[in-house]
């Protein structure tokens, strides 16, 4: 606010010093002859008598109130200003701008959950647009008791009904509650309608609410991490192996409790059962190669030593014959099989 002059004149003006403040009251005992009203860019004007709205005026610039304001107020047209005297008036200048403020949950909302019989506590943040849309309701229920009306004082009142407002649009449409931030744009624009229904009672609109994340407690948000990774993890037979090698691995952790011993013991026993496993499956394989002492070369069954055909696949074997020992091919006039030594009958 800027009040300049003597006794004769003053000049009517809003010196904004706070980009937070949505409206001003300038008041005085009473505007002189010869006064100016000067509107700055981003702001209305609205002159005010006996406590009702006389005249609104929304083009900036410097303007003569005899001249240039008076003529346009409702039941002062006619006003004559005497030497010493003058209009026992009030001005509320309003800041225009659409502003941004930033919102979160004070505690956690308790929301309903399959499982969870306390509910699931879910905290949100975001932000919000406002501005002021209506005069005449700014002037009934707030400007009408208050000199100055900020965006703090508009955030209070917001966030004593923020909480419902989210238990109610989350609930909706069976959101899945694990995975909230996907349906955060359709949450956001309806708690923007009641948001803007619960703003339009003194005089102002919300014209956009944002969900810029939600928060889960720790422990839950460590097992929606633990379930995700699962997910991503394609041969889980590996990634079991893995863990339980990063248990064996790890120094001082779950091997320094007992239940860490007993881990511990379990992840090795199988361990060295997938170690023999894995060591027995040549052996097996060689063991089914060399059984019956003679192969077929084509298809590999075991054919008998008298026998010039495959019993297989038909293939004829006289042209060849195998080691009973190792299942090597040897020629017909060797006496000793050239891959192990074994002697041939």
């Amino acid at each position: 606010m800027g009040l300049f002059g003597n006794e004769f004149r003053n000049v009517v003006e809003w010196q904004e010093s706070d980009d937070t403040v949505i409206f001003h009251k300038w008041h005085n005992d009473e505007i002189k002859k010869g006064s100016r009203l000067i509107i700055r860019p981003g702001q209305d004007a609205i002159f005010l008598y006996n406590g009702k709205i006389e005249g609104i005026f929304q083009d900036e610039g410097s303007f003569d109130i005899e001249s240039q304001i008076i003529p346009f107020l409702s039941t002062l047209k006619g006003f004559s200003f005497g030497f010493n005297s003058g209009i026992r008036a009030e001005v509320v200048f309003v800041n225009t701008k659409e502003f941004t403020v930033k919102w979160g949950t004070k505690n956690a909302v308790m929301l309903p959950c399959a499982g969870l019989p306390g509910g699931l506590p879910v905290r949100a943040f975001g932000t919000f647009q406002m501005k002021v849309s209506d005069y005449v309701r700014l002037i009934d229920t707030i400007a009408g008791v208050k000199d100055t009306y900020s965006v703090d004082d508009v955030k209070t009142r917001v966030l004593s009904i923020l909480d419902q407002l989210l238990m109610k649009w989350i609930g909706r449409e069976g959101k899945d509650m694990f995975h909230l931030q996907a349906s955060a744009y359709d949450i956001g624009k309806g708690m923007q309608e009641d948001l803007d229904m619960e703003l339009l009672k003194m005089g102002m609109t919300v014209t956009g609410v944002q969900i810029s994340s939600f928060s889960y407690p720790q422990e839950i948000q460590e097992k929606i991490n633990a379930a995700a990774g699962y997910q991503m993890v394609g041969d889980m037979n590996r990634y079991q192996q893995g863990k339980l090698a990063d248990g064996l691995d790890q120094p001082g952790g779950a091997a320094g409790s007992t239940a860490g011993m007993g881990f511990g013991m379990a992840a090795g026993m199988q361990m060295a059962q997938q170690m023999m496993q894995s060591m027995q499956q040549p052996t097996q394989q060689a063991a089914q190669q060399t059984a019956g002492g003679k192969h077929c070369p084509s298809c590999g069954a075991a054919v008998q030593a008298g026998d010039k055909f495959c019993s297989g696949c038909g293939q004829k074997l006289e042209v060849a014959a195998f080691c009973p020992s190792c299942g090597a091919k040897v020629n017909g006039g060797d006496r000793f099989c050239s891959g192990c030594g074994q002697k041939l009958s």
